[in-house]
């Protein structure tokens, strides 16, 4: 048997974070067997984590090894998380480890004693099994930990800049820009040559994109954030944005300054606005309140949703493959990660650790190794 995190809500409104015992996973002749050593804390990890409980209200019981975390979640957020009452739900998207079993197939057998990252689901366990040819061989020498992120962030990353490309952008603006997954697509455009408009809301933010490079970076809370953005989107041509908040004014205002820019340098005036098409794209939600905008930007825009693996999806396999080699061959330069702390599995659930991860801000993403301080279970 091996450990395994699971998170559970209730029909009473109660979130459950747990540490199962689950057989360890039977393989194929294509399968391997991967001891996970090195998972990140993603937004994405930490939306199926907590769901829409208050981690406010947390409180933790059982015991050290076996810690059980419980929070309410409000009665007006209950409709949302009604898809998922009354089930016990693996977490954790990507992560790496070693491979300790193999199937008896060439493929499988190659990987053998490789480290391995992978994507698929319940990567916050001690073991996780995937065939063979869903596993991503981490050059030699690569650690758990630099290989843990080189799915999400790095594809994510990627996946904003090809966009770009096929709708016929040629700069971007990007929210929340600070973010491991921002210093990642800040160093993918100076090394493409792309102008990128990072946004941020602390002038330490603003500090730690300069310090790698950065060369427009506007703070959301400045005074003076309208002009400066609409300035940096002169400077680039930039007419089209990600935004990782969702919530709030933000989008709407990249819109408008988009807006100005072109307006700027226009021959004449139209009451129906620019005829350049302006597209922000939602790709995450860490305001959670209603988006807002003031319609101040004519009528050649478009806002909406991006996730990473619908868009995977639509490429051919040989594009896919493109990328992935691409994040290989840059492991430890353009997409390095960078985390705070490493955390075991009971570690993960103490509400001190809770109360810093669950923010998920800049400069405090946790590493969760599943196999720290527990015994080999094979």
């Amino acid at each position: 048997m091996a450990l395994q995190l699971r998170s559970i809500i209730q029909a009473n409104g109660e979130l459950e974070l747990s540490l199962a015992d689950v057989p360890v996973p039977e393989l194929g002749a294509d399968d391997v067997l991967v001891r996970v050593e090195g998972s990140p804390m993603n937004p994405s990890d930490l939306g199926l984590l907590f769901g829409a409980a208050d981690m406010s209200t947390a409180t933790v019981t059982g015991t050290a090894h076996k810690p059980v975390v419980t929070a309410t979640v409000p009665e007006r957020a209950m409709p949302a998380m009604a898809g998922r009452l009354g089930q016990s739900m693996p977490v954790g998207n990507e992560g790496a480890g070693v491979v300790v079993r193999a199937g008896s197939s060439p493929a499988a057998q190659a990987l053998l004693g490789k480290m391995v990252a992978a994507i698929g689901g319940a990567m916050y366990s001690q073991y996780r099994a995937f065939p063979a040819d869903q596993c991503l061989l981490l050059p030699e020498g690569t650690t758990a930990a630099e290989g843990a992120s080189c799915f999400v962030n790095p594809l994510t990353s990627l996946g904003m800049v090809e966009t770009m490309r096929r709708e016929g952008h040629t700069a971007l603006v990007h929210t929340a820009a600070a973010s491991n997954l921002g210093q990642m697509l800040n160093r993918i455009c100076l090394k493409d040559g792309i102008g990128l408009v990072n946004i941020v809301r602390k002038p330490e933010q603003e500090a730690l994109l300069r310090s790698i490079g950065a060369k427009y970076v506007c703070n959301a809370t400045s005074p003076t954030f309208m002009e400066d953005l609409t300035q940096a989107i002169i400077a680039t041509g930039a007419t089209l944005a990600f935004d990782a908040t969702g919530g709030g004014k933000l989008a709407g205002q990249i819109l408008t300054a988009m807006e100005i820019a072109i307006n700027r340098t226009a021959k004449e005036y139209s009451r129906y606005g620019s005829t350049t098409h302006k597209q922000v794209y939602i790709y995450g939600g860490l305001d959670r309140g209603p988006t807002e905008f003031t319609r101040a930007f004519g009528m050649a825009w478009s806002m909406g949703g991006w996730l990473l693996f619908p868009f995977l999806q639509k490429l051919a396999p040989a594009d896919v493959s493109r990328l992935k080699k691409r994040v290989t061959d840059e492991l430890k330069t353009t997409f390095a990660s960078h985390y705070t702390r490493e955390v075991s599995l009971a570690e993960m659930l103490q509400l001190d650790a809770i109360a810093i991860y669950g923010k998920a801000a800049t400069g405090e993403k946790f590493l969760l190794n599943p196999n720290k301080g527990l015994a080999d279970a094979l």
